[in-house]
């Protein structure tokens, strides 16, 4: 199956990705820090299938999933609470998904810039990054706190092109959330839902917008090799 005509006639020199539930498997050290608070705090714990779909929210939508009769409020104590425990927990389970490491070699060899831009904060975000051995090799990483604004405002994403040295229309960006790309829309960005992720029941990729939906890492790593010339 080939990409869509808009990631087909690229051509395209570099991608960028979300990372929570798009670049890395993050899920399972942000739940487990949630169920530990619910735990200490009375609360019967969330099942994890039920966190997973909440990562893409952050912090915030963890916790008002698990605490459902609190007004969570961003910078709140439940929510700073949160933010340290999951700082000593970064990545004690969390990994690249499968078959994301094999791209990104790819990429690399080819001299294919590639980045990270994600509304996690930034104290957060390079830690991981370096932990998993990303850090270094991106062109770019632009977090949560990096600017006054967050995605879905294009910003975010116009400033790491900007840092990796790529004009808008020449790149990708790759998330697993509607304002992922509403963002890269925004942009001019070409644009890839990450059908794997971390997505509620109640939402539909389908509905975003995306030139592309890719249900799995695989059909990812092909639809972007073909995208910037790399492609079988």
């Amino acid at each position: 199956m080939s990409s869509p005509a808009r990631l087909r006639d690229g051509p395209f020199d570099a991608v960028l990705f979300d990372l929570d539930g798009t670049l890395v498997d993050t899920a399972p050290d942000m739940v487990a820090v949630l169920q530990a608070m619910q735990a200490e705090h009375g609360v019967h714990p969330v099942t994890y299938p039920e966190g997973r779909m909440q990562v893409s929210n952050g912090a915030l939508g963890l916790l008002r999933l698990g605490f459902p009769g609190i007004d969570v409020e961003y910078g709140g104590d439940l929510h700073l609470e949160y933010l340290d425990r999951y700082a000593g927990e970064l990545c004690a389970a969390s990994r690249v998904f499968a078959g994301l490491d094999e791209l990104l070699e790819t990429l690399d060899a080819a001299e294919r810039r590639w980045g990270v831009v994600t509304n996690k904060p930034g104290r957060l975000t390079r830690p991981l990054l370096d932990s998993l051995g990303l850090a270094s090799r991106s062109a770019c990483i632009v977090s949560g706190d990096s600017l006054p604004v967050r995605k879905p405002d294009p910003a975010p994403l116009l400033l790491a092109c900007d840092m990796a040295g790529i004009e808008p229309r020449r790149a990708i960006y790759v998330g697993d959330a509607a304002r992922d790309i509403e963002a890269g829309l925004r942009a001019g960005l070409g644009t890839i839902a990450a059908g794997y992720g971390y997505i509620t029941d109640d939402d539909d990729p389908r509905g975003w917008g995306a030139d592309v939906i890719a249900p799995d890492t695989s059909e990812l790593a092909r639809i972007v090799l073909e995208a910037v010339n790399l492609g079988a």
